[in-house]
C-alpha cells in the first residue's frame, strides 16, 4: 500500500458549481444560523437518519425542468451505443453503454455517479475510458436522474443489491467498479458483498467509507437540499461542496442545481466500514481523496483507506470534492493503468 503526493499533470478543472461571496456570507450568516435552527432536530435527523422513503420529483414542473438540464447535460458525453432501463426489485434503473470493437475481451468498467450527479457528471473522464474499455453507467436509485425507485432502500446491503441485479444482467463476468462522492460508498458497498465480482475497486473522494465529512461540509450538504431555501443558497452551498464558483451557463450545473431543488432523494446515510469491511476489499484498490475541502474525510480518511489489503492511496493536489473533473488528465492515465494491472494481479 502506498499513498503518493502525485507530481503528474494535476490541472484544476471543476465544474464551476457555486459562488462564495464573503460580504454576503457576513450578511447573511446570523440568517443562516436562524433558519438551520428552525429546521431543527426533525430535518436534521430526516437529512442524515430519517425513514426511508421512495425518491420522487416533487412536482410535475420540477420534474420537466430537470429533465432537460439532463438532456442538456448529456449531451456534452459520447452518444452512448446502447440505454437501457434495467428492472430490478426496488426500481427501474437507467444505464448507458459504450463499447466499440477495440474494447472486445477486455473487463467492462461500471461508473457509478454521486449524489445529484447522474451519469452526465462522467462527462469529462468517458472519453478518456474509450475505446478500449466497454463503460456502462448508470443512475442511482432513490437520487436524481432517470432511474426509477419503486421499493425503499433501508440499508447499503440494499444499495449493493440493486448494484448486483444490474450487474447480473449487463456484465455478469465481473467488472472494473468506479464510484465518486455517495457512489464510492455504494462501490464499496457493492464490492464488500460481493468481491468475486470486482475485478478493481476505485474509490473518488468516497463519502462515509473511510471517515465521517467535517461538520461544517455535512452543514453545506444540508443546506443544499432544504427545498424552501432561496436558490442562491442552495447554489452557494452546492459551490462549497463542489469547490467552485457557479457558471449559469454551466449546463451540468444547472442540471445539478435543478436536482437539488426539485427533487427529494431518499438514500440510506452508510456508515464509515469497520475493520472486517475493510479487510473484505481484497481486489487491488484505487483511493483518490481531495487535497483541500475534502467530504471524504481528507488526510484521516487516506490514512484509513491505507488499511485496506491491496490498496494505493493518492492525496491528489489542488482538488477539491470535485476531484474527477479537476483531475481529469491525471485519471486519464492512472485509472487505466491501474486496472490494467489489476488483471495481471
Amino acid at each position: 500500500m502506498s499513498e503518493r503526493a502525485n507530481g503528474g499533470d494535476v490541472r484544476p478543472h471543476a465544474p464551476r458549481l457555486g459562488r462564495s461571496p464573503h460580504r454576503w456570507l457576513r450578511r447573511t450568516g446570523t440568517s443562516l444560523t436562524v433558519v438551520l435552527a428552525a429546521v431543527g432536530v426533525v430535518g436534521i435527523r430526516q437529512f442524515f437518519f430519517g425513514a426511508p422513503g421512495i425518491g420522487h420529483f416533487r412536482d410535475a414542473e420540477g420534474r420537466r425542468i430537470y429533465v432537460e438540464a439532463y438532456g442538456r447535460a448529456m449531451s456534452d458525453l459520447p452518444p452512448p451505443t446502447t440505454t437501457r432501463d434495467i428492472v430490478t426489485r426496488f426500481g427501474s434503473v437507467r444505464v448507458y453503454e459504450w463499447f466499440s470493437g477495440g474494447a472486445d475481451g477486455a473487463v467492462p468498467v461500471v461508473l457509478i455517479p454521486g449524489m445529484s450527479s447522474g451519469v452526465p457528471m462522467w462527462a469529462d473522464n468517458l472519453g478518456t475510458f474509450l475505446p478500449r474499455r466497454r463503460v456502462l453507467a448508470f443512475d442511482a436509485l432513490g437520487d436524481a436522474g432517470l432511474s426509477i425507485q419503486s421499493v425503499p432502500l433501508c440499508s447499503s446491503a440494499q444499495q449493493a443489491l440493486w448494484i448486483s441485479e444490474v450487474l447480473d444482467e449487463l456484465a455478469p463476468e465481473g467488472t472494473h467498479v468506479v464510484g465518486h462522492s455517495f457512489g464510492g460508498a455504494s462501490a464499496a458497498a457493492y464490492a464488500h458483498r460481493f468481491p468475486e465480482r470486482v475485478r478493481s475497486l476505485t474509490l473518488l473522494e468516497p463519502v462515509f467509507t473511510f471517515a465521517y465529512p467535517p461538520v461544517r461540509m455535512l452543514a453545506w450538504a444540508m443546506v443544499s437540499t432544504v427545498p424552501f431555501l432561496p436558490g442562491s443558497w442552495h447554489n452557494t452551498a452546492l459551490g462549497k461542496l463542489g469547490g467552485a464558483e457557479f457558471d449559469p451557463n454551466d449546463d451540468m450545473a444547472k442540471m445539478i442545481a435543478a436536482a437539488s431543488e426539485h427533487f427529494s432523494a431518499q438514500l440510506p446515510t452508510p456508515s464509515p466500514l469497520n475493520d472486517a469491511a475493510l479487510n473484505s476489499l481484497v481486489m487491488p484498490t484505487y483511493v483518490a481523496i481531495a487535497e483541500r475541502d475534502s467530504l471524504a474525510g481528507g488526510r484521516s480518511a487516506a490514512e484509513r483507506a491505507h488499511r485496506l489489503p491491496n490498496a494505493t492511496v493518492d492525496i491528489v493536489p489542488d482538488t477539491t470534492h470535485s476531484l474527477p473533473m479537476q483531475a481529469k488528465d491525471f485519471l486519464a492515465v492512472t485509472l487505466p493503468e491501474f486496472w490494467c494491472d489489476a488483471e495481471r494481479e
